[in-house]
């Protein structure tokens, strides 16, 4: 881990002397936006989501519903009183997630939970979460643990790909206790788990944040396991 840290902050230094002590200690060092190494999509790969029901999934059906093969959560017309997850009835561990997202409504925000696990007695989920929208677009966040971001892309980079109100697909690697996340090819996190008291493995969800009217839409959700 050391080596790849030094060979990273000598290659930003010869491109910029200095960036080297403008990095963030949440920023991922490897973003970029070259295509990623990337298993075959019929390679292993089965659906989370039918496209037509919800069925292999739990949520409230009163917030997530099904319009032309995708899953959307929240609505645009009043208030979300706070969060909600829809999340899949099988736990993971090691998996390669694929999926396409988009947001609609002003100030919306939402986000891929993974390695999660539901609250008892309460809407919340605890665990990873692959956000989106805000100022989150491609972060690692730790919702309802330590509630922070564990690593963002540098957001001019993203932004070069990221397309505002359209779909736009995610990856999500999950490897022991390494955790990568691509937007539109472009790698936002490459984030390794240092406290080895956290699970690494729980449900996947999709969420909708708490907030102004806004909805998250998702849909080609893809999944396959590694072990």
């Amino acid at each position: 881990m050391k080596l790849r840290s030094v060979q990273v902050f000598c290659l930003v230094a010869i491109c910029d002397s200095t960036t080297l002590f403008m990095v963030s200690t949440t920023m991922s060092p490897l973003i970029g936006c070259a295509a990623a190494d990337e298993k075959n999509p019929n390679d292993g790969f089965h659906t989370l989501f039918d496209g037509e029901t919800l069925e292999g999934w739990d949520g409230d059906s009163r917030i997530f519903r099904v319009e032309e093969k995708s899953i959307i959560g929240g609505q645009l017309i009043e208030k979300i009183p706070h969060n909600f997850f829809l999340s899949s009835k099988e736990e993971y561990a090691d998996f390669e997630l694929t999926l396409e997202f988009r947001l609609l409504g002003e100030d919306t925000n939402a986000g891929v939970q993974l390695r999660s696990q539901r609250i008892p007695d309460h809407h919340e989920m605890i665990g990873y979460q692959a956000d989106l929208g805000q100022d989150y677009w491609g972060a690692l966040y730790d919702e309802s643990r330590r509630n922070k971001v564990l690593m963002s892309p540098d957001k001019d980079e993203l932004a070069k790909v990221l397309k505002l109100g359209e779909w736009n697909r995610y990856r999500i690697l999950c490897e022991g206790r390494h955790i990568q996340l691509w937007i539109n090819d472009c790698q936002t996190v490459d984030f390794t788990e240092a406290d080895e008291t956290i699970e690494q493995r729980g449900l996947i969800a999709l969420q909708i944040h708490g907030g102004p009217p806004g909805e998250a839409q998702y849909r080609n959700i893809r999944i396959r396991k590694i072990k």
